[in-house]
């Protein structure tokens, strides 16, 4: 059986759409293997790319072989004593012999095929049913403050800031431009005049040599003390000067409630929501932390898996998630070294007397010290498939419906399917040109 190999080194990217190609042949199958990547992933490592199993069945390339009803076909199998040529073999029925490979477990009998995505790739596959893909191409407004940078250099200044280089490099280019005499050529001279001072009995030339060479002597002294080694002209300082520049540090605080009303879509939701937010931090931001916070009537700070995963009951009391929240901030991030992020996820339910309890904190705790927060209430789901949402919105929505109005940096939205996920989140941070968006 021929096989047709073509080992040609391929210039950059040449084969880029034959991959281009493959994954939309077989994108169905991709997006269900990231689907499954992202539940299985951590917020922080759902949209690093990497590699994804895919079933083998139905993706093997195309290849030459030879037809078995056309043409002529003659083999000599050495050793045969039985069939003729124009014989045929029945294939051999039954057995349980032989070790075959063992099947996948999608059931299709061919073992799973791993298959690399780039980040980009992995990113537009993810959120391709959230209307806008090109999602890596967006990003937060970045949030600045003022730092010292350098601006050259400057005759004024203190000690620290001295340039030690910058000050030499002058001082040598001014000792050249004037002739200052070196060490070495004083020295040079003092040594021949002490070769013509040791002479017993000169004469007349060798004294006359003597005088000539002691006043050149005293010459290039008088000469190098008038023409310093470093001049204060020369002094050189480190300049400095207050630029923005992006912070560097921020904390994204997860708090969800986790009550028996939020089922595994609801969770679902608001982890999608959850890495949306994520992403667009890390591109403001050169480090960024996550703390988990979730909530029945108790709250607690927990890790990713059991925040999206472990099993609670009890009821719902959402002020102690922030009061939970306000701990951690105050122990481990500063306001003032730390840009404070929060992104809270709930289906509405809360306690009655809870919800004004909440409106205060926000109010005159968190909001002040937050660069944003950004609430989204998953909206319940009947038997049809179809949502629904109570007219006004749950206790939770109606009481918090009040702060958007006094608070630039609070955003509120609802959301009942993946593919309203980006649109909302795309809502919420739209808030570019509005003074005080991340302030």
């Amino acid at each position: 059986m021929p096989q047709f190999i073509d080992r040609r080194l391929n210039p950059r990217d040449k084969s880029l759409g034959n991959r281009q190609r493959f994954i939309r042949r077989i994108r169905g199958q991709v997006k269900e293997a990231v689907d499954k990547a992202v539940r299985d992933r951590s917020i922080a490592d759902a949209a690093k790319g990497g590699s994804v199993s895919i079933p083998g069945h139905g993706i093997a390339e195309p290849f030459f072989r030879l037809s078995d009803t056309d043409g002529d076909h003659e083999r000599v199998l050495p050793g045969n004593k039985e069939f003729v040529a124009g014989d045929q073999i029945e294939k051999p029925r039954g057995g349980s012999g032989g070790s075959g490979k063992q099947g996948s477990e999608e059931g299709g009998g061919v073992d799973d095929f791993a298959f690399v995505l780039t980040e980009e790739e992995f990113l537009d596959i993810l959120f391709e049913d959230l209307e806008l893909p090109d999602l890596v191409k967006a990003s937060l407004k970045e949030t600045t403050g003022k730092e010292p940078r350098r601006a050259g250099y400057s005759n004024d200044g203190t000690t620290p800031n001295l340039s030690v280089i910058r000050t030499m490099r002058h001082s040598m280019s001014r000792r050249l431009a004037l002739r200052r005499p070196t060490a070495d050529q004083i020295q040079k001279l003092d040594d021949q005049l002490a070769v013509l001072g040791a002479i017993e009995d000169p004469d007349i030339a060798e004294q006359q040599e003597r005088a000539e060479a002691f006043v050149q002597v005293e010459r290039l002294k008088r000469l190098q003390r008038a023409i310093p080694y470093i001049d204060p002209i020369d002094v050189r300082y480190n300049r400095f000067e207050p630029r923005p520049v992006p912070r560097t540090k921020a904390v994204m605080f997860c708090l969800m409630d986790v009550s028996a009303s939020m089922g595994e879509r609801e969770k679902d939701l608001a982890k999608r929501f959850f890495i949306l937010l994520h992403l667009f931090l890390k591109r403001s931001y050169q480090r960024v932390e996550l703390v988990f916070i979730r909530h029945t009537h108790e709250a607690s700070e927990v890790d990713e898996q059991e925040f999206f995963y472990g099993k609670e009951s009890g009821g719902t009391v959402v002020s102690t998630a922030l009061t939970k929240m306000m701990e951690v901030q105050a122990q481990r991030y500063s306001a003032a070294d730390w840009n404070i992020y929060c992104a809270q996820a709930s289906d509405g339910d809360n306690s009655g007397t809870d919800t004004a309890r909440c409106l205060d904190m926000l109010t005159a705790d968190i909001l002040p010290i937050t660069q944003y927060y950004a609430y989204i209430e998953i909206a319940a789901g009947r038997n049809d498939g179809s949502y629904y949402s109570p007219a006004g919105g749950k206790d939770l929505w109606r009481g918090y419906a009040t702060l958007p109005p006094k608070a630039a940096n609070f955003a509120m939205k609802q959301v009942a399917s993946r593919a309203e996920i980006y649109p909302v989140f795309r809502e919420l941070f739209a808030r570019q040109n509005q003074k005080g968006a991340t302030r």
